[in-house]
């Protein structure tokens, strides 16, 4: 069985990504995506994204975004690609619970383990660690597109429901 493709995205969904990636990743290290990136990413039908207000709550209208997450699901299994909080707004809360709203938007699409890759230096490790979050595998010199030379990737794994334990 085969699913249809999705629709371009609305360039109010781009648009609230975009306002977040142009600020939360930090130029040095190259992270961030391109909007043709995002857009081509959300056209593959099991990718997802998830828009976060001041209270990391779904926003009601995409111009009050201040974060967003986006995954991609194959089986029972699914990526933390991108998460971002701007950064005026972090350490209240906002990343806490949109990972929250990751992990049960997979769990109800019968996701049993998630995934995610940062760079080593990144400070959102010590979220993912209190979240249950344990390091599965270390990539050496993965990251070589920013301007601080070559940086280790480490890979993260959690399983979030019974069926998968």
């Amino acid at each position: 069985m085969s699913s249809l493709p999705k629709l371009e995205p609305s360039p109010d969904l781009l648009d609230a990504i975009m306002k977040v990636m142009e600020v939360g990743f930090d130029p040095a290290y190259g992270e961030a995506w391109t909007r043709r990136q995002i857009c081509d990413a959300l056209n593959f039908p099991a990718t997802h994204c998830l828009l976060a207000d001041v209270t990391g709550h779904e926003p009601r209208d995409p111009g009050d975004t201040v974060g967003f997450a986006l995954s991609r699901c194959v089986v029972d299994e699914e990526e933390l690609l991108l998460i971002a909080v701007l950064p005026q707004l972090r350490s209240r809360g906002i990343g806490q619970v949109l990972l929250d709203r990751f992990e049960q938007a997979a769990i109800s699409r019968g996701v049993t383990r998630v995934f995610l890759e940062m760079r080593h230096n990144n400070q959102a490790g010590r979220l993912y660690r209190r979240n249950g979050y344990e390091q599965v595998g270390l990539r050496r010199d993965y990251y070589r597109r920013g301007t601080t030379g070559p940086i280790d990737a480490l890979t993260f794994a959690k399983v979030i429901s019974s069926a998968g334990a």
